[in-house]
């Protein structure tokens, strides 16, 4: 019988070896847990600055799939996927339509959600939200800056690829067949083209938004 999430969890063990892709390898590895009868998966959600698409769908029905059949086997399966509700997208979008960018990220959050339920995707467990976890997220900045793997420019934070030795193994490229500006414009206060941002501060012509006042206190 199925539950609200998905079928019920058998009593046994799993018995069934599971292959699955290792990006870092580019082989098919057994799946082992890291605590016997238990396990975690974590996805990335959506940016919610527009309706999901078939993208969505497809990242969605993926994880669906395996956390079904993990619990099917009997593992307990503690599933997470994260929503990320401040991004450029939304103020911009927000900007565009006139409307408040906490307003149109939960405008959205909501359109995604019920097309993943009519979809019959099971509910993760845990949806954290970008607000929800700022104070965590600048901990880790500072951290990274407290490392060197980190530095500000104008009150922006970027991650300097240089400094990890295997930035881009995952996808089996090197930063020099990486191509600056395929993604998002070139800022040419980086140290490298490939470096990413961890944080943006506020800017002055931009509707408030609830990090605002976060923004301006990363230091």
């Amino acid at each position: 019988s199925a539950g609200p999430n998905g079928p019920e969890r058998k009593e046994e063990p799993m018995t069934v070896e599971l292959m699955l892709f290792d990006t870092l390898t580019g082989t098919k590895r057994a799946f082992e847990t890291l605590e016997p009868g238990r396990c975690g998966i974590y996805c990335c959600g959506p940016t919610t600055y527009d309706h999901a698409h078939i993208g969505h769908a497809r990242a969605a029905l993926a994880p669906d799939i395996l956390v079904r059949f993990l619990r099917q086997q009997g593992l307990e399966v503690k599933y997470v996927r994260n929503i990320t509700d401040i991004d450029d997208k939304i103020i911009k979008r927000a900007a565009e339509a006139g409307e408040a960018p906490d307003a149109l990220s939960e405008r959205y959050e909501e359109s995604y959600l019920q097309d993943m339920t009519e979809l019959g995707c099971v509910t993760p467990d845990v949806m954290p939200k970008v607000t929800e976890h700022v104070p965590q997220i600048l901990d880790m900045i500072r951290e990274l800056e407290a490392k060197g793997l980190a530095y500000a420019v104008d009150g922006d934070v970027y991650y300097e690829v240089d400094k990890f030795d295997g930035y881009g193994r995952l996808s089996n490229r090197d930063l020099d067949s990486m191509e600056a500006g395929a993604r998002v414009e070139v800022d040419t206060r980086k140290r490298n083209p490939m470096d990413f941002a961890l944080w943006k501060s506020a800017k002055p012509d931009r509707k408030s938004t609830r990090l605002n006042s976060s923004h301006a206190n990363i230091s």
